[in-house]
């Protein structure tokens, strides 16, 4: 019987001139429209769409925040199996016997400058912090928040954030693109990944719609990094002039003011666009590098004025506890509790007073104090028993609004930016095998994390921990808990310095992302082309800028980044589903190209 050859005749329509020359039309006017609504929607019904955006997120979490845990458990152990197995982990990307396009120190250095972007120096003294105080297990009140006892769960769940089920999310397009692209010669675009499973229906409007998807997804995940990062850099400025005018200083720490966040953004996105049009590779080069260096010191910074013993055996105790338990964090999925079992899960005593219990005992950021200090009339007169039992009572309730606040949009954030990134990894890996994919892009990167994260983060744990800090870290806004750690640390010209250093790097990292964002934006309209005219990157970048400006001025003033997050989630789902559909379709490419080799009839690309 013979083996039919895979369908690789791919054929996107684009213009042949005009504006939109090299582009496919339909794909660029469907992701414009969409983008531009969302703006004009933000900037003219502000309240209106925060709150919109709101309510459908915390639906869409209700209903599929399980969906959402499940599926990246089970990316990691797809791919996990593609490398082991013979048949497929031996598979090269590109003719049988091509060498890899770059050396393993340049492959290794550019995948570590994917990784050591905005989000890990936003995040790396953050996530260990708060994670410390906030955690499943200390939800289930066996551990005390901020103690030495719950630094082992807080580092349990920032290493499954940052590590092997966050690159698996990467790699899953990294791989879908780059396996099509190298070993059938097909466009490198979201679309070819799914040609085993539709073919030639991706010819047409079921394309274009992939597409989109893929485009809207990386507008929001780019989005989302950007805002973090222009209010890291507001934090880093204020900490180098004190000029108030750019924070809001009404909470109980100086935060990032909408004012000042939107200067920022101008600033940022103004550099991005002009380091997109200039056309010197060059310079993105030279950018690239300075990363590197100045990451280094900020990283070395800590080894020498850090808790460097603490940070090195946090590592090894968090890595083996993150490796026994992984199984149970890649698919423990939690989901939301009706009013009618909370109430069946109460001590008869507390039965009648349900509805005053409900709020406090199913507050995932709050505690037990908290719950008891602000019960009122005969609800707070029942005993500190009946109260513990109701506070239990509401557990499940807490452990999904955790779930679903931390781990899910952590996960949402990650496949809204798996495009870009994918997109990046394929591009680099030309010539690797498929294991060498899996190996090098989900294991070497996530142990870059884990040391970033117990380096910088155990650092600040260890000042709260011994009473240095008494609480300056913990009280300090996310995006400034680096420059308040720095200043615990050390003092005089070299804060100034090191300060100094750390908002050149967070600017250096957010215009190169957002000219890298733009870029595989354009990449994805043109088919997979990676020469685009200036014209488009100057119109997705304004776009871009749009998008940030207008859902952080929609948010307010207490929660600038509420509307991006949320937007950033809902626009993530329907993306998922394509990388869900991406998996199945790999394995039937490498199942059906195992039995072509075996049958002698396997056609190299050209």
């Amino acid at each position: 019987m013979s083996i039919k050859q895979p369908f690789t005749d791919l054929e996107i329509k684009r213009s042949s001139g005009g504006f939109y020359e090299g582009h496919s039309v339909e794909i660029a006017l469907l992701s414009k429209a969409i983008m531009i609504g969302l703006v004009l929607w933000a900037l003219v019904w502000p309240a209106n769409a925060n709150g919109v955006l709101g309510s459908l997120n915390s639906r869409l979490l209700e209903t599929f925040n399980a969906f959402y845990i499940v599926i990246v458990g089970l990316f990691i152990f797809f791919l996990v199996i593609v490398a082991l197995l013979p048949g497929t982990g031996k598979k090269v990307m590109g003719t049988p016997g091509e060498a890899p396009e770059f050396s393993n120190f340049s492959w290794f250095s550019m995948m570590f400058g994917a990784g050591l972007g905005v989000g890990l120096m936003v995040f790396a003294t953050a996530e260990p912090l708060g994670l410390w105080g906030s955690n499943p297990v200390v939800i289930a009140q066996e551990v005390a928040p901020n103690t030495e006892a719950a630094l082992q769960s807080g580092y349990r769940y920032t290493f499954l954030h940052y590590g092997f089920h966050a690159w698996a999310i990467y790699v899953v397009t990294g791989l879908s693109l780059a396996y099509y692209a190298y070993t059938r010669n097909m466009p490198l675009t979201i679309r070819t990944a799914l040609t085993p499973l539709f073919g030639k229906l991706l010819n047409g409007f079921l394309g274009h719609v992939v597409d989109v998807l893929g485009v809207v997804a990386t507008i929001l995940g780019v989005s989302v990094t950007i805002g973090y990062g222009v209010s890291q850099f507001i934090d880093g400025v204020y900490a180098i002039t004190g000029m108030e005018w750019m924070m809001d200083m009404t909470g109980e720490a100086p935060a990032p003011g909408t004012v000042g966040l939107l200067a920022g953004l101008f600033v940022i996105m103004g550099l991005s666009i002009i380091s997109a049009v200039s056309g010197v590779g060059r310079g993105v080069k030279y950018l690239s590098n300075l990363n590197l260096v100045l990451s280094l010191i900020l990283l070395l910074t800590f080894v020498v004025f850090g808790s460097f013993l603490f940070a090195m055996s946090t590592y090894a105790s968090a890595f083996v506890d993150y490796i026994l338990h992984f199984i149970s964090l890649s698919f423990g999925a939690f989901g939301p509790q009706s009013a009618a079992d909370f109430a069946a899960g109460l001590p008869s005593e507390a039965a009648p007073f349900a509805d005053a219990l409900r709020g406090g005992a199913t507050n995932a950021w709050g505690s037990f104090a908290g719950f008891k200090s602000g019960l009122e009339g005969d609800a707070a007169a029942l005993s500190d028993d009946v109260l513990m039992a109701a506070y239990a009572a509401g557990e499940p309730a807490r452990q999904f609004g955790w779930q679903a606040g931390w781990t899910t949009f952590y996960w949402a954030w990650w496949i809204a930016f798996s495009p870009f990134v994918g997109l990046f990894l394929a591009r680099i890996s030309k010539g690797r095998t498929v294991r060498e994919f899996i190996v090098g892009c989900v294991f070497a990167p996530s142990l870059v994390c884990f040391a970033w994260m117990t380096i910088l983060g155990g650092t600040a744990i260890d000042l709260e921990l011994t009473g240095g800090a008494d609480g300056a870290i913990i009280g300090a806004s996310n995006t400034a808990k680096l420059f308040v750690t720095l200043g615990e640390m050390i003092q005089g010209g070299l804060l100034s310095g090191l300060t100094i250093m750390c908002v050149v790097l967070i600017m250096t990292f957010l215009v190169t992302s957002a000219d890298s964002g733009i870029l595989v934006m354009n990449t994805i309209m043109s088919g997979g082309d990676q020469e685009v005219g200036n014209k488009h990157k100057i119109v997705w970048g304004l776009i871009l800028t749009a998008v940030i400006g207008a859902l952080i001025m929609a948010a307010g003033e207490n929660n600038p980044m509420d509307a991006l997050r949320n937007a950033m989630i809902i626009g993530a789902l329907p993306f998922t589903m394509v990388m869900g559909l991406m998996c199945v379709a790999l394995a039937k490419a490498l199942y059906r190209d195992s039995h072509r080799e075996k049958a002698g009839v396997a056609e190299p690309a050209e």
